[in-house]
């Protein structure tokens, strides 16, 4: 006669076995995951539109010239700013200082270039700002 073995398997093992299995599978695809999305940054961080710093540029009037200093992060403009602007060029050229500071608003809410909005009093004074930002930007461009 063969002998009849009986295994007994508590209700609390089977539980335990389960909760012990999801958490392995949770931990494994949790790791997954963590390491998969590095590959993503990896390519994001590699779309970098400006080499982080200040650039300048020269806007000749008449016969002086005006500095201006453009800070960029790598994917962000961040200021505008005239360098070393003397008394004679904000009496002779009053328009300069304030559409600069519409330009450089507009410009770190990441309003593109070419899509800035110009006042039609200062048309003229913006235009040849923005010309000038974008030859320190050209500067500040990453080339691959």
């Amino acid at each position: 006669m063969a002998k009849t073995k009986i295994v007994v398997i508590q209700l609390k093992e089977i539980i335990y076995t389960v909760i012990f299995a999801a958490l392995g599978i949770l931990l494994i695809l949790l790791l997954i995951f963590m390491f998969s999305g590095k590959d993503k940054e990896d390519v994001a961080s590699e779309t970098k539109l400006y080499k982080a710093g200040v650039w300048t540029s020269s806007i000749p009037l008449s016969d002086t010239v005006i500095n201006l200093e453009v800070i960029v992060d790598e994917n962000h403009i961040n200021s505008v700013r005239i360098v070393n602007i003397d008394e004679t060029i904000t009496t002779m050229y009053p328009l300069v200082p304030t559409a600069l500071d519409e330009i450089s608003a507009q410009l770190s809410n990441d309003v593109p270039i070419d899509e800035i909005e110009l006042r039609d009093d200062s048309r003229y004074t913006q235009t040849l700002l923005i010309e000038a930002i974008k030859v320190a930007l050209d500067k500040a461009k990453v080339t691959p």
